[in-house]
């Protein structure tokens, strides 16, 4: 399909806006062409993930934007970095990358891009509404924009985030078209007892699961509690952005493109129906452990991934119950700066210090060395930080709810709660 450009979007092409605006556009037509989109559309707001320093290359990236003078033309966000800018003692990696990560963030700041830091910017005061075009990158982000919020973005990557955001425009393709929104294949939840449909801890391996069974097909879920809470949406879509390639998700009855099974297909049969059962969801759950050798003593905890929400430090207090983490166990919980404000100003912060939990902002601790060796084991309430934390950081990973691991924390041992799991 040949790719039709506006005037506006041709005056850019030619460098009308300066060389960084072209150099950008260059970008945007190129994905475009791949994606066979007909022409572009325009944006309303964007997430930054190529602030996340990987590599000389995209340092050198932002380095030639820099020098054609870019600057965003759409309110434009930043995810996660590479450090800890409010925690600079947490970093525990090579001098020259913390140098080149500080470098790189830098340089998005001065593109105009506003330094949140999180991955979870739909957590921020200000967010997408229901039908707007946004170029979203990071996973989990991009699946909430287009399942929780209803707005449309396709499933943006390094490079292609930030030219969209300098140029205010989008391919017209992908999970911006209605016709690429509709649900494909149905889950159905079979003989799920009530206690685990309403537990923290099913989101996430339901989501592992799903991402797993629909890789990059549209999945539509059946059988969920309609009052499930936004924190579970986000542990669901993380997940099934990390095992599968979901970029959007219907939850019927709950999520807004929705309120039918008919309606999340659009009017076509599924390619396929899938029953889950309490027996696929133990599958799903142990799958994501990496080892059953948990005699030994608990070596780390770490908690928000993506980003924990204010309504989560309030599950982890709760857990807690004014208990202190073991002197022999590290326990982190990973979030935004916004968040952190909030619950500094309800007391929250120092009363979580007080108790041996370590807050980190502005990254993660599956992407940067903050965590000290573990001998044993980690554990985490997170299906995404389980699937990619033994490959970034060579460690074992047990997976467990939120309530479990604040319970290990504070024994140094693991303590996991099979019950709910059991057959309905």
């Amino acid at each position: 399909m040949r790719l039709t450009l506006t005037d506006a979007d041709q005056a850019m092409l030619a460098g009308e806006r300066g060389d960084a605006t072209a150099m950008a556009m260059r970008v945007v037509t190129r994905v475009a062409d791949t994606m066979e989109a007909a022409e572009l559309l325009s944006i309303e707001g964007a997430h930054i993930d190529s602030c996340l320093y990987l590599g000389q290359a995209g340092l050198d990236f932002a380095r030639a934007l820099a020098a054609g003078g870019a600057q965003v033309c759409v309110p434009t966000t930043l995810n996660v970095s590479s450090l800890d800018l409010l925690h600079p003692d947490l970093y525990r990696g090579d001098a020259d990358a913390a140098d080149d990560s500080r470098a790189l963030m830098t340089l998005y700041e001065d593109m105009g891009c506003r330094p949140t830091w999180t991955c979870a910017p739909y957590q921020l005061e200000d967010r997408p509404a229901f039908g707007q075009h946004v170029a979203w990158a990071e996973s989990n982000a991009i699946v909430f924009a287009n399942s929780v919020l209803g707005a449309r973005t396709h499933r943006y990557g390094d490079f292609i985030d930030i030219c969209s955001a300098i140029t205010g425009r989008a391919p017209a393709a992908g999970l911006h078209l209605d016709a690429n929104r509709r649900g494909e294949i149905v889950f159905r939840l079979v003989g799920v007892r009530d206690e685990l449909l309403h537990h923290d801890a099913l989101a996430p391996v339901l989501g592992s699961l799903v991402g797993h069974r629909a890789g990059a097909r549209v999945p539509v879920i059946v059988g969920l509690p309609p009052e499930v809470p936004e924190h579970r949406l986000k542990a669901l879509g993380a997940a099934a952005a990390s095992t599968g390639a979901v970029g959007l998700f219907h939850a019927v009855g709950i999520t807004p493109e929705a309120p039918t099974l008919e309606a999340a297909l659009g009017g076509r049969p599924p390619t396929a129906t899938v029953d889950i059962t309490p027996a696929d969801l133990r599958a799903a759950r142990d799958a994501l452990s990496t080892t059953v050798d948990t005699s030994g003593p608990l070596g780390a905890v770490s908690l928000g991934t993506p980003h924990y929400s204010v309504t989560e430090f309030g599950r982890l207090r709760d857990a807690l119950a004014g208990r202190v983490v073991s002197p022999d166990v590290e326990c982190f919980v990973n979030t935004g700066r916004d968040v952190l404000h909030e619950i500094s100003l309800r007391g929250w912060q120092a009363e979580l210090e007080q108790a041996g939990v370590q807050i980190v902002t502005d990254t993660c601790t599956y992407i940067t060395p903050i965590m000290a060796d573990v001998r044993t084991y980690a554990m985490t309430d997170s299906a995404k930080w389980a699937h990619y934390a033994p490959g970034n950081l060579g460690i074992d990973v047990v997976f467990g709810s939120v309530d479990d691991c604040a319970d290990s924390a504070v024994t140094g041992r693991l303590v996991f709660r099979d019950e709910m799991w059991a057959d309905a």
